[in-house]
């Protein structure tokens, strides 16, 4: 099934999905509610967009919805209604795409009318200059792993590709305390080890000793 063969419901947030990361999510607004349900009973994916004006939770004093046009596509992996009006669910990452035109239908929901399907990241080896990124982010997940007493196949989905650089970026993008707008940048990015470039230089403003 072509996910961009017909509108594409969207989900606009204030954080940014990457590929093959995985998001956890807990829905109870009406419009999500019967987005999601469709969703999960169809098999489909829906897109999140990161929101560069607006908040998630539309209210009376809420002002414009604006996101960025780069998103990415979101399956749901995990799903749990634990009470009325209420899903908690888990996605997971897949093909980023551009949204060329958009439309706000009547009860609040966004979809795009128009998508350009955006191309996977070209496999492309970490750079030996590169290699230390790799090794502390494997201390990183031990250490998230041990505090949350979680598996790495609960912290990332499989497989893990400990050589490839956009993997590697991605699951940095996703760690570093960094705003929005900088996440959806590195994430908008074609070249993934230009995108692990910009963590290295991330980290080194932060103070993180690498090397």
């Amino acid at each position: 099934m072509d996910p961009f063969a017909s509108p594409l419901p969207l989900f606009p947030l204030q954080t940014v999905l990457f590929p093959g990361g995985v998001l956890p999510l807990k829905i109870f607004e009406v419009r999500y509610l019967d987005l999601i349900g469709r969703c999960h009973r169809e098999g489909t994916p829906f897109g999140v967009v990161t929101l560069s004006e607006g908040q998630e939770v539309r209210t009376a004093q809420s002002g414009n919805e604006v996101f960025f046009d780069v998103g990415t596509l979101a399956t749901v992996t995990r799903f749990d209604r634990p009470q009325a009006g209420l899903m908690q669910i888990e996605c997971h990452g897949g093909q980023r795409f551009r949204v060329k035109a958009s439309q706000r239908l009547g009860h609040g929901l966004w979809v795009a009318t128009e998508t350009e399907p955006l191309a996977d990241d070209t496999p492309a080896h970490v750079p030996d200059d590169q290699m230390h990124l790799v090794r502390l982010l494997e201390q990183v997940a031990r250490s998230m792993k041990s505090a949350e007493g979680r598996g790495m196949d609960e912290l990332w989905r499989q497989p893990h590709l400990w050589d490839d650089a956009g993997w590697v970026a991605n699951r940095w993008c996703e760690l570093l305390p960094i705003k929005a707008e900088l996440r959806q940048r590195c994430m908008a990015l074609t070249h993934p080890v230009l995108r692990l470039e910009l963590v290295d230089d991330m980290l080194d403003r932060l103070g993180v000793k690498s090397h």
